[in-house]
């Protein structure tokens, strides 16, 4: 079928410590983005839901993947963040959150900026990586990306760590530019799902 993709395309957002930057606000303490402490503190940014939902119409998956290596400090509770992502779900169109709660030391294959929660999404998902969009504020997301063949856009904060390696394909200021330029992109004639 002409300017039908092979398969699903996504729009995959990285949360990070800060439970998902990109539609959540983070607290920065010097330059470095942190997670909320308290399910009353997840603040969801403005213009998203609106941007989230502009590209539901359009046809995309909604995804979020996210570290969380204070889940295996113990620095966060597992029922914190599992209440931050229902209340996430409640109020923005996801379709998934994928949650990797390992530190760098245990050495696996699914925290950013390794591919592994992005390609796990693919599968589960039946995802074209290749039409599909990463998302993020890190360097980690745009790497974790880029590792998993998918097009990445930075969200720049002006977070004082280090850059991605891989230039971003495209540098914003917010989730709404990102779906804006995501939905310009999308072939002519296209259905992404």
């Amino acid at each position: 079928m002409a300017g039908r993709l092979e398969g699903k395309a996504a729009v995959i957002t990285g949360a990070g410590r800060g439970i998902g930057e990109a539609i959540a606000r983070a607290f920065v303490r010097e330059g470095k983005p942190l997670p909320p402490p308290t399910l009353q503190e997840l603040e969801i940014l403005p213009g998203v839901p609106e941007a989230l939902h502009d590209l539901k119409q359009h046809g995309y998956k909604l995804l979020v993947v996210t570290n969380q290596p204070d889940v295996g400090r113990g620095t966060l509770s597992r029922q914190t963040l599992d209440a931050m992502h229902q209340a996430l779900r409640a109020q923005l169109p996801l379709d998934d959150i994928l949650v990797c709660g390992h530190t760098d030391q245990d050495q696996c294959d699914c925290r950013k900026p390794l591919p592994g929660m992005l390609l796990d999404a693919a599968r589960k998902h039946d995802i074209d990586m290749a039409a599909s969009f990463m998302v993020g504020d890190r360097w980690r997301d745009i790497e974790a990306g880029y590792n998993a063949g998918c097009r990445t856009i930075l969200i720049d904060y002006g977070y004082s760590e280090r850059t991605p390696a891989h230039e971003p394909d495209l540098r914003v200021s917010s989730l709404r530019e990102a779906a804006d330029w995501i939905i310009r992109c999308m072939p002519k004639g296209a259905n992404p799902a």
